[in-house]
C-alpha cells in the first residue's frame, strides 16, 4: 500500500487537478458495473474553470494526495454544508493505481479532515445511479443511501441520450471520532 502525503490545492494546481479528475471519469475498468455506462464515462469532461471555485471558496477544499516519489497519485474534493454536514465530491485516482487502495486512503483522509477542521458530525457524497460497484464500494466504508435521487444535469450531455435512470444516489455516514489520523497533511 502506498505511503501517502497529503496537501490542499492551491488556483496553481486546477489544471493539475482538472487533468487527474478528467482522466480518472474517463478510465475504462474490467469491473462490471464499475464505470456504468462507458459510453458516458468516456465522454465526461470537466474544465479548470469548474475546479478553481472548489479550491478558492472559503467552505470547500480541494484535497491532493501525493505518492512518496512526489506525483499527484489522488484528489478529493470537501464541502461544508452546514455545521453538521461535509460533503465529498471528485474523489478521483491516477488510473495507473487503480486497485491499491488509494482511493480508501484519500476518502479516510478527507473524512478526517472534515471532522477535524470543520466538526461535522455527518458526511455526505453522491455516485451515479449505474454505477453499481462503486455505490457497493461505498457502502462496504458505511455510506448509507438517504433515498434521495437527484437528477442527471442533462447540459453536461452535450445534446447525447440521457441513459435510463441516469442520476446521483445521495449517501450518508455518520462521522466517527478520531483518535489520531495516520496521514500527514503537507503545506
Amino acid at each position: 500500500m502506498a505511503n501517502l502525503q497529503f496537501r490542499i490545492a492551491t488556483p496553481d494546481d486546477a489544471p493539475q487537478l482538472q487533468q487527474l479528475i478528467q482522466a480518472a471519469f474517463r478510465a475504462e475498468d474490467s469491473r462490471k458495473d464499475w464505470i456504468g455506462d462507458a459510453e458516458l464515462a468516456a465522454n465526461f469532461c470537466i474544465s479548470v474553470d469548474e475546479i478553481l471555485p472548489k479550491i478558492t471558496s472559503p467552505d470547500s477544499e480541494m484535497i491532493m494526495a501525493f505518492d512518496d516519489n512526489g506525483a499527484l497519485a489522488g484528489t478529493v474534493g470537501v464541502f461544508r454544508r452546514n455545521d453538521d454536514l461535509a460533503r465529498l465530491f471528485y474523489l478521483a485516482v491516477d488510473q495507473t493505481l487503480h486497485r491499491g487502495g488509494i482511493g480508501r486512503q484519500v476518502l479516510e483522509y478527507a473524512e478526517g479532515y472534515c471532522q477535524r477542521t470543520w466538526g461535522v458530525k455527518k458526511l455526505g457524497l453522491d455516485a451515479l445511479t449505474l454505477r453499481k460497484e462503486l455505490i457497493s464500494w461505498y457502502m462496504r466504508r458505511g455510506y448509507v443511501p438517504t433515498g434521495e435521487i437527484t437528477p442527471f444535469p442533462v447540459d453536461k450531455l452535450n445534446g447525447r441520450a440521457l441513459p435510463e435512470g441516469l442520476g446521483f444516489v445521495e449517501m450518508e455516514k455518520e462521522a466517527k471520532v478520531e483518535a489520531k489520523n495516520r496521514y500527514r497533511l503537507e503545506y
